[in-house]
C-alpha cells in the first residue's frame, strides 16, 4: 500500500475512534495491526500519528488495541533473539522513579541459578531526584548490547543481557520520544511492555497504575503469552514493594488468575522512597557493603515472583523461601 493509500487508511482507522461517544467504537485487534503499522512504516502524517496517540489517551485503550500495537511493533525488530533460549522478558520502560531500580539484582539473582533473561528499555531521567535503569546497569557492569551477537555472549557469560529499544524497534523508540511535545505518557508506553522481542515464554510486567494490571494480562493473553506476572511496581517497573500486599495477574496458558502476594515487612510505614539515589549503591547491596531491609525485601520479593512464573516453585511461600536462598548463596560481582 502506498504512502497516499496508507495515510487515507489510517484517516478511516482515525475516524472510527474518534466519531464522539455514540458513532466511535474501539479498533479490533488486526485494525490495530494495521494503524500502528502504517505509523510505524513512516506513512501517516505527524498530525494523524499525533491525533491516534491523544485519542487514545483520552479514551483510554483496550486489549485488543494493544495486542495489535504490540503485534506492529513486533514486526519492525530489527534484532532477532527468538532462538537465544530466553527463559524471562523482562520490560523497564519507566523512564523516572524515586527508588533505585533494585529489580536489576533480582535478574541478576535469577540468571545466577539458572534462568536467562532479556530487559530491554529505554534511557531515563537522571539527575538528584530521579533514578533510572542504565546507570545502574553500568554500576553491575552490564552494557547495553547493541547486535545480536552481543545478546548472545551477554547470556552466555552473565545469564542476562539488556538492549535498548533504540537498537531493537528505533520506529517505536521515536514515538516514546514525543512525550515531551504532547505533555502525556501515551499507549506507547504500554505496548513497549508487551514487546517481548525474544518470544520469551514468561514475561514480568510492571504498570503505573492498578487499572493496567488487568488491561495488560488481557492483552497478554491474547498475543498468546504462555505465562506473565503483572503487577504495580515502584515507577512502573517490575519491582514489588514489600511493605505493602501486592496483587498479580497471572496468565498462564490463556487464563487469567488473580494473585495476592503478602507484605514482606508488614510493620514498616508504607511510604518508602530511597533518599540517596547514587547507582552505585545498587552494586554496594550485592556486595554486602550496605545492608538495608527495604532493598533486599524487594530484590528477593520480586525474585520470588519471577520463580513463580517460571514454574521453579509452586507456591509464593516457597518461592520466597528459595529467593532467600539465593541471595544469601550470592558470589561477589568481579571488578
Amino acid at each position: 500500500m502506498g504512502h497516499v493509500a496508507t495515510a487515507n487508511r489510517l484517516a478511516e482507522l482515525l475516524r472510527i475512534i474518534g466519531r464522539g461517544p455514540t458513532l466511535s467504537r474501539s479498533l479490533t485487534q488486526d485494525e490495530a495491526v494495521e494503524a500502528m503499522g502504517g505509523i510505524l512504516g513512516g506513512h501517516a502524517d505527524p498530525v494523524q500519528t499525533g491525533a491516534l496517540l491523544l485519542l487514545l489517551r483520552y479514551r483510554g485503550e483496550t486489549p485488543a488495541e494493544l495486542a495489535g500495537f504490540a503485534v506492529a511493533a513486533r514486526q519492525r525488530l530489527r534484532l532477532n533473539l527468538s532462538d537465544l533460549g530466553i527463559t524471562l522478558d523482562w520490560p523497564s520502560y519507566a523512564d523516572r522513579h524515586r527508588q533505585q531500580p533494585w529489580f536489576l539484582l533480582s535478574a541478576r539473582l535469577l540468571a545466577a541459578g539458572g534462568i536467562r533473561i532479556l530487559i530491554h528499555g529505554v534511557e531515563g531521567a537522571t539527575g538528584s531526584d530521579y533514578a533510572s535503569t542504565r546507570p545502574a546497569l553500568a554500576a553491575l557492569g552490564i552494557t547495553p548490547a547493541r547486535d545480536r551477537a552481543a545478546v548472545a555472549a551477554d547470556l552466555d557469560r552473565q545469564g542476562c543481557a539488556y538492549v535498548g529499544l533504540e537498537d531493537l524497534c528505533p520506529e517505536v523508540d521515536a514515538l516514546l520520544g514525543l512525550r515531551p511535545l504532547l505533555g502525556v505518557r501515551t499507549v506507547v508506553n504500554s505496548f513497549v511492555r508487551a514487546l517481548n522481542p525474544a518470544a520469551a515464554p514468561a514475561q514480568m510486567q510492571g504498570v503505573f497504575h492498578p487499572p493496567y494490571r488487568s488491561l495488560q494480562a488481557d492483552a497478554a493473553r491474547l498475543l498468546g503469552q504462555p505465562r506473565s506476572a503483572v503487577f504495580k511496581g515502584g515507577g512502573g517497573e517490575a519491582q514489588r514493594n514489600p511493605l505493602k500486599a501486592c496483587a498479580v495477574a497471572h496468565v498462564q496458558d490463556g487464563q487469567i488468575i488473580d494473585q495476592s502476594w503478602p507484605a514482606l515487612l508488614p510493620d514498616v510505614d508504607h511510604r518508602w522512597r530511597d533518599e540517596d539515589l547514587d547507582p552505585r549503591r545498587i552494586r554496594a547491596l550485592w556486595q554486602g557493603e550496605i545492608d538495608e531491609a527495604a532493598p533486599v525485601a524487594a530484590v528477593t520479593g520480586t525474585a520470588a515472583i519471577a520463580l513463580a512464573l517460571t514454574g521453579r516453585v509452586a507456591t509464593p511461600t516457597e518461592a520466597q523461601a528459595l529467593a532467600d536462598r539465593l541471595w544469601h548463596r550470592r558470589l561477589p560481582l568481579p571488578g
